[in-house]
Order: C-alpha cells, then structure tokens, then sequence
C-alpha cells in the first residue's frame, strides 16, 4: 500500500530520481523518459474519460488507468528483484479480447482514419499517440519484461478501436483523402 504523507522529498532536486529497487538514476535515462510518457498516456487517457463521460468505455478505460500504474511500477523495477510487480500475459490477453468486442461492430476500414471526429474519439487519437511514444522510449529499458511492452503495443490499438467505436457511434469516422488538398 502506497502512502504518501509528503509531497515533496528533495531528493530529487539534483537531477536523480529513485527506482523501486531503491537504486537513483539520473532523470535523463531511458527507464526515466519511458516512465514519464506512460504517466502522459494515463493523463491522456483521464482526459479522454473525462470527455466520454457516463460510458462503458470509461468504466474500461479507468481498469486501463489502473495498468498503468502496474506498468510505471513493472518499468521502475530492474528485471532482478524478486516479486515485483509486473504486467503480465493475461493482461495483455484481456485488451486482445476487448480490442476484438470492439471491433465486431465496426464497418471495415477502406482508408486511413484522420485522428478526429468526436470530441472523446479525438481524445482517444491523442492517447493513442502518446502510447505509441511511450511504447517507442519503453524500448529503451533494458531490463522491459516483454508483456510490458506487448501491453503498451496493444493499448494503442484498443485506443485506436474505441476511437472508431466512438466515431460510429456519431457518425462514422473521418477518413483520409489522399491529395484532398493538392
């Protein structure tokens, strides 16, 4: 159980930060920029929540929150500490099966979907996009378990699906032109 009496330590103010192994690292590090755009796709995520409103897809989304947490954690632990916490196959296997509820009901793509439509749907592009940064800066670690970043590659498609779903839902999806604007 996490608990925080303080906000502020100090410890950090000369450029290093602690990992849950007890280890520091400078802020510069891979592991450090991975842990920040996952934490900026959980804030994505909260906005695209925020603009869904009363939704099954929020209801969702805050499990996802809650993952993400468990992958902040799973990144911030050197791959040789015994009982960490860590994301696993059967979560990754959980987006799988949603990702393929989702998309039952969709009409298939015949062209590139342009990352807008619905308010919630936009949102949901942009969270997709910050996943996909935080799966690219995931690479970087070293010690990344692999579900990790199976999970982070899957969010990004469950994101993308939601979004369609969204879009259907108010119309369709806004789909590319190619040389629209030649």
């Amino acid at each position: 159980m996490v608990k925080l009496n303080r906000i502020y330590t100090r410890t950090g103010d000369a450029g290093t930060t602690g990992l849950v192994d007890g280890s520091r690292v400078s802020k510069a590090e891979p592991v450090m920029a991975a842990i920040g755009d996952v934490d900026e796709a959980n804030s994505a995520i909260g906005v695209a929540m925020a603009a869904l409103g009363i939704h099954d897809l929020a209801v969702r989304l805050l499990v996802i929150q809650n993952d993400l947490f468990d992958l902040g954690a799973d990144i911030a632990t050197p791959a040789d500490m015994a009982g960490a916490l860590r994301i696993t196959p059967e979560q990754v296997a959980r987006l799988e099966a949603e990702i393929d509820a989702m998309n039952a009901g969709l009409v298939p793509l015949t062209s590139f979907v342009l990352p807008s439509g619905d308010p919630a749907a936009a949102a949901l592009h942009l969270a997709r996009a910050i996943v996909r940064r935080a799966e690219r800066s995931a690479v970087a670690v070293e010690w990344l378990n692999a579900p990790a970043l199976a999970y982070l590659n899957r969010l990004s498609d469950w994101l993308f699906v939601a979004a369609r779903a969204v879009n259907a839902a108010a119309g369709g999806d806004i789909l590319w032109k190619p040389g629209a604007s030649r």
